[in-house]
């Protein structure tokens, strides 16, 4: 199952954060009040003395080749400090605030690559700014409250729900979760590296498909038809045969081609939609298969294409490895997301890390916000089921689908092939 980070909440107060009115009595919440302020001196002595330490060690350290790698270790333990504190903030103010999306450090290039991503994390670097300015503010509400203990008594819960009041307001503003556009950077700066990574993948299977398969046919191609020609007047017949073995070739090659370009974008896919082109890649499956498409439209071309690509890599590995009888492809909407659900009956066992391609269909569909989930335990059933952003077509796309009028709606196929797909 390919991570999913939670959303970003936001700092809005939610309904159950509304604290009821100052009194003059001393409620159970005045007291965690006033503890969370009695706390906060030597939380704040601790932080302030773990960030300048950091920071100093990691400057001074810079120098050699133990400075970055030193800062990095320290934001990750600002990390942990940051969670006990919205944790302290949560059991004693009633601040409700969610956690900061763990850092996606499986995305990272190497160790070069996850020691950069710690390095930026902006998680870290906020709660090493919030723990820098909490020592003058941690004394000075000890010491407010410490007073008040034995001089302001009566006046002592409206002093601490003011004081404390500023205390939720530091921990909304700098301990909590980035704002979505700042996880959205983030995320897409390393969804970035695996969509460049996965094109230039595609790019050298085109070239080595082209240069082993079609190119090396039609070399043989040529060549034959140049023997033919230099033995048409004075051996005939053989030059016939050799016409007739270099017809067959131009055959397979113009059929090698139509994979190749069905491999980049089939036009089955283009022209009729996803249930025309997924029931054509089932009836090329070594299991029967059954598909079920319910789509009143069709979603933008390149979540169209991934799709086609995500469920016919899924049944290529059904047919390898799975040892199914039956399988089924089971594709819909909900609200603005495509839903996609392979299953089969075969022995299961399948892992993202399995060997047979689930990683990198799981980071392709990260790549635009998707989920990629399997279930497979051994002995089987194996479902896998994958989530896409809708992405309603415009311009080109709507036109070209509404002059087709091939919108995919509720067709069910068991292994037969498309009608009228070219051969």
């Amino acid at each position: 199952m390919t991570e999913r980070y939670p959303p970003a909440s936001s700092n809005a107060t939610e309904p159950d954060d509304r604290l009821p009115p100052a009194r003059f009595a001393f409620a159970g919440r005045t007291w965690k009040e006033i503890a969370h302020l009695l706390a906060n001196l030597p939380m704040a002595l601790f932080g302030f003395v773990y960030v300048v330490t950091v920071l100093f060690a990691g400057g001074m350290l810079t120098l050699t080749v133990i400075g970055l790698p030193v800062l990095a270790l320290g934001l990750s333990g600002a990390r942990l400090m940051g969670r006990f504190e919205r944790a302290r903030a949560r059991a004693l103010l009633g601040v409700r605030i969610d956690e900061p999306s763990p850092l996606p450090l499986h995305r990272a290039d190497g160790l070069l690559g996850r020691l950069w991503m710690r390095l930026k994390d902006p998680v870290g670097w906020r709660t090493f700014l919030y723990d820098f300015i909490r020592l003058p503010w941690g004394v000075l509400t000890f010491a407010i409250t410490l007073t008040s203990l034995f001089v302001l008594w009566p006046v002592l819960p409206f002093i601490a729900r003011g004081l404390t009041s500023a205390d939720r307001a530091m921990v909304r503003g700098l301990l909590s979760p980035s704002d979505e556009l700042e996880r959205r950077i983030a995320e897409l700066e390393s969804d970035r590296g695996v969509v460049v990574d996965t094109a230039a993948a595609d790019l050298r299977r085109i070239e080595r498909d082209l240069h082993d398969g079609a190119q090396a046919r039609l070399v043989n191609l040529a060549m034959g038809l140049g023997l033919a020609k230099e033995k048409l007047l004075e051996d005939p017949d053989t030059a016939a045969a050799m016409v007739e073995e270099a017809h067959c070739e131009v055959k397979l090659a113009l059929q090698e081609l139509r994979d190749l370009a069905r491999g980049i974008h089939p036009a089955v896919l283009t022209d009729r939609g996803l249930d025309a082109a997924l029931s054509s890649v089932a009836s090329r499956c070594a299991v029967p298969v059954k598909v079920m498409v319910e789509l009143a439209e069709r979603p933008a071309a390149a979540i169209e294409g991934i799709a086609y690509f995500t469920v016919s890599e899924l049944l290529q590995n059904i047919s390898k490895h799975s040892g199914a009888k039956a399988a089924s492809v089971d594709v819909g909407r909900t609200d603005d997301r495509l839903l996609i659900q392979v299953w089969d009956d075969g022995r299961g066992g399948a892992r993202l890390d399995g060997g047979t391609g689930m990683r990198g269909l799981a980071d392709r569909l990260d790549a635009v916000d998707g989920v990629f989930v399997v279930e497979s335990p051994e002995g089987g059933p194996t479902t896998v089921t994958a989530e896409l952003p809708w992405r309603n077509r415009t311009g080109t796309d709507r036109a070209g689908a509404a002059v087709s009028g091939r919108g995919s709606r509720g067709k069910a196929a068991s292994g037969k092939g498309a009608p009228g797909e070219a051969a």
